[in-house]
Protein backbone atom coordinates (compact mmCIF):
# COMPACT_ATOMS: atom_id res chain seq x y z
CA UNK A 1 0.00 0.00 0.00
CA UNK A 2 1.34 3.14 -0.87
CA UNK A 3 0.35 6.30 1.19
CA UNK A 4 2.57 9.21 -0.10
CA UNK A 5 3.45 10.56 -3.74
CA UNK A 6 6.92 9.47 -4.35
CA UNK A 7 7.32 12.39 -6.73
CA UNK A 8 5.87 15.49 -4.39
CA UNK A 9 4.67 14.09 -0.87
CA UNK A 10 1.48 14.56 -1.41
CA UNK A 11 -1.33 11.82 -0.62
CA UNK A 12 -2.09 9.61 -3.50
CA UNK A 13 -5.69 7.24 -3.67
CA UNK A 14 -6.54 4.32 -5.61
CA UNK A 15 -8.09 5.11 -9.09
CA UNK A 16 -8.35 3.81 -12.78
CA UNK A 17 -6.20 6.63 -14.73
CA UNK A 18 -7.49 8.30 -18.10
CA UNK A 19 -6.49 5.08 -20.79
CA UNK A 20 -5.59 2.51 -18.06
CA UNK A 21 -8.11 -0.40 -16.87
CA UNK A 22 -6.32 -1.25 -13.27
CA UNK A 23 -6.26 0.67 -9.99
CA UNK A 24 -3.14 2.34 -9.76
CA UNK A 25 -2.00 4.91 -6.79
CA UNK A 26 -2.47 8.33 -8.22
CA UNK A 27 -1.04 11.50 -6.46
CA UNK A 28 -3.72 14.09 -5.86
CA UNK A 29 -1.84 16.63 -6.57
CA UNK A 30 0.71 15.81 -9.14
CA UNK A 31 -0.92 13.28 -10.79
CA UNK A 32 2.16 11.15 -11.06
CA UNK A 33 0.43 7.24 -11.15
CA UNK A 34 2.87 4.99 -8.88
CA UNK A 35 2.52 1.40 -10.67
CA UNK A 36 3.04 -1.27 -8.45
CA UNK A 37 4.44 -4.62 -10.19
CA UNK A 38 5.29 -7.87 -10.09
CA UNK A 39 8.64 -8.76 -8.64
CA UNK A 40 11.47 -10.66 -10.11
CA UNK A 41 13.43 -13.78 -8.10
CA UNK A 42 16.19 -14.71 -9.86
CA UNK A 43 18.33 -17.23 -9.07
CA UNK A 44 20.84 -20.37 -10.61
CA UNK A 45 21.06 -24.07 -10.52
CA UNK A 46 24.73 -24.80 -10.34
CA UNK A 47 26.67 -27.43 -10.71
CA UNK A 48 29.97 -29.02 -10.10
CA UNK A 49 31.06 -32.57 -11.21
CA UNK A 50 27.58 -33.58 -11.67
CA UNK A 51 26.26 -32.29 -8.03
CA UNK A 52 23.68 -29.64 -7.28
CA UNK A 53 24.53 -26.30 -4.90
CA UNK A 54 21.87 -25.53 -2.89
CA UNK A 55 21.66 -23.47 0.38
CA UNK A 56 19.69 -24.19 3.49
CA UNK A 57 17.59 -20.85 4.15
CA UNK A 58 18.79 -18.89 7.23
CA UNK A 59 15.46 -16.56 6.85
CA UNK A 60 12.08 -16.41 6.68
CA UNK A 61 10.07 -17.50 4.53
CA UNK A 62 10.83 -21.57 4.94
CA UNK A 63 13.63 -21.16 7.21
CA UNK A 64 15.80 -24.02 7.49
CA UNK A 65 14.49 -25.51 3.98
CA UNK A 66 16.93 -26.33 1.07
CA UNK A 67 16.64 -23.89 -2.09
CA UNK A 68 18.69 -22.79 -5.01
CA UNK A 69 20.58 -19.61 -4.49
CA UNK A 70 17.85 -17.22 -5.99
CA UNK A 71 16.48 -13.56 -4.59
CA UNK A 72 15.50 -10.06 -5.65
CA UNK A 73 16.87 -8.96 -9.08
CA UNK A 74 18.53 -5.24 -7.68
CA UNK A 75 17.78 -2.25 -10.18
CA UNK A 76 20.97 -1.54 -12.34
CA UNK A 77 21.60 -5.23 -12.92
CA UNK A 78 20.67 -7.51 -16.06
CA UNK A 79 18.96 -11.47 -14.95
CA UNK A 80 22.40 -12.84 -15.62
CA UNK A 81 24.20 -10.89 -12.99
CA UNK A 82 21.69 -11.08 -10.48
CA UNK A 83 22.00 -14.96 -10.57
CA UNK A 84 25.75 -14.98 -10.30
CA UNK A 85 25.64 -12.09 -7.40
CA UNK A 86 22.96 -14.27 -5.46
CA UNK A 87 24.75 -17.54 -5.97
CA UNK A 88 27.99 -15.45 -4.71
CA UNK A 89 26.03 -13.86 -1.70
CA UNK A 90 24.20 -17.08 -0.46
CA UNK A 91 26.75 -20.03 -1.22
CA UNK A 92 30.19 -17.77 -2.08
CA UNK A 93 30.02 -19.65 -5.40
CA UNK A 94 31.78 -18.34 -8.41
CA UNK A 95 29.88 -19.59 -11.05
CA UNK A 96 29.68 -18.69 -14.98
CA UNK A 97 25.40 -18.86 -16.00
CA UNK A 98 25.00 -20.86 -19.24
CA UNK A 99 21.26 -19.92 -20.15
CA UNK A 100 18.06 -19.18 -18.65
CA UNK A 101 16.25 -21.97 -17.79
CA UNK A 102 12.63 -21.94 -15.99
CA UNK A 103 10.82 -19.03 -15.18
CA UNK A 104 7.78 -19.58 -12.86
CA UNK A 105 4.62 -17.17 -12.50
CA UNK A 106 3.01 -16.70 -9.37
CA UNK A 107 0.79 -14.45 -9.86
CA UNK A 108 -0.83 -14.32 -6.53
CA UNK A 109 1.88 -13.23 -5.05
CA UNK A 110 3.34 -11.11 -7.16
CA UNK A 111 6.12 -12.70 -8.38
CA UNK A 112 8.21 -14.42 -11.40
CA UNK A 113 11.19 -17.20 -10.45
CA UNK A 114 13.69 -16.83 -12.94
CA UNK A 115 16.60 -19.89 -12.53
CA UNK A 116 19.72 -19.61 -15.09
CA UNK A 117 21.80 -23.23 -15.71
CA UNK A 118 24.98 -22.41 -14.02
CA UNK A 119 27.89 -23.83 -13.93
CA UNK A 120 30.41 -23.26 -10.77
CA UNK A 121 33.95 -22.21 -11.57
CA UNK A 122 35.46 -23.77 -8.78
CA UNK A 123 34.81 -25.67 -5.84
CA UNK A 124 34.76 -23.22 -3.18
CA UNK A 125 31.95 -22.08 -1.69
CA UNK A 126 30.46 -21.00 2.18
CA UNK A 127 27.33 -20.11 3.62
CA UNK A 128 26.23 -16.57 3.35
CA UNK A 129 24.49 -14.46 5.56
CA UNK A 130 21.01 -15.65 4.30
CA UNK A 131 21.95 -19.69 4.52
CA UNK A 132 22.72 -21.75 7.61
CA UNK A 133 24.23 -24.06 5.38
CA UNK A 134 25.36 -25.17 1.95
CA UNK A 135 26.06 -28.54 0.16
CA UNK A 136 26.81 -30.10 -3.08
CA UNK A 137 24.11 -32.94 -4.06
CA UNK A 138 24.21 -35.91 -6.47
CA UNK A 139 20.77 -36.11 -8.04
CA UNK A 140 19.79 -39.08 -5.24
CA UNK A 141 20.80 -37.38 -2.24
CA UNK A 142 18.43 -34.27 -3.16
CA UNK A 143 16.27 -33.70 0.70
CA UNK A 144 13.04 -33.35 -1.98
CA UNK A 145 10.63 -33.14 1.19
CA UNK A 146 13.19 -30.10 2.84
CA UNK A 147 12.85 -27.57 -0.51
CA UNK A 148 11.30 -24.63 0.27
CA UNK A 149 9.68 -23.53 -2.55
CA UNK A 150 7.04 -25.69 -5.05
CA UNK A 151 9.15 -23.42 -8.04
CA UNK A 152 12.43 -24.54 -6.55
CA UNK A 153 11.12 -28.39 -6.89
CA UNK A 154 9.98 -27.78 -10.71
CA UNK A 155 13.35 -26.69 -11.72
CA UNK A 156 15.10 -29.16 -10.03
CA UNK A 157 13.28 -31.97 -11.31
CA UNK A 158 12.97 -30.11 -15.08
CA UNK A 159 16.97 -30.16 -14.23
CA UNK A 160 17.86 -33.30 -13.61
CA UNK A 161 15.48 -34.57 -16.29
CA UNK A 162 16.91 -32.78 -19.20
CA UNK A 163 20.57 -33.90 -17.80
CA UNK A 164 19.48 -37.13 -18.22
CA UNK A 165 17.75 -36.98 -21.55
CA UNK A 166 21.11 -34.50 -22.68
CA UNK A 167 19.34 -32.12 -23.90
CA UNK A 168 18.48 -28.83 -22.13
CA UNK A 169 15.41 -26.54 -22.79
CA UNK A 170 13.60 -23.92 -21.49
CA UNK A 171 10.73 -24.22 -19.10
CA UNK A 172 8.12 -21.76 -17.88
CA UNK A 173 4.82 -22.84 -15.67
CA UNK A 174 2.02 -21.08 -13.93
CA UNK A 175 1.92 -22.24 -9.78
CA UNK A 176 -1.58 -21.17 -7.78
CA UNK A 177 -2.12 -21.00 -4.40
CA UNK A 178 -1.58 -24.75 -2.61
CA UNK A 179 -4.32 -24.87 -0.19
CA UNK A 180 -3.75 -28.97 0.39
CA UNK A 181 -1.19 -28.25 3.07
CA UNK A 182 -3.59 -26.56 5.13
Amino acid sequence: MISYCTQCGASVALQIPSGDNLLRYVCSHCDHIHYDNPRLIVGCIAEWQGRLLLCRRAIEPRIGYWTLPAGFMENGETTAEAARRETLEEAGAMIETTAAFSMVSLAHINQIHLFYRGRMLNPDFHAGTESLEVALFAADEIPWSQLSFRSVKLCIEHYLADRTRGAFGFHEHELHPDFSSL
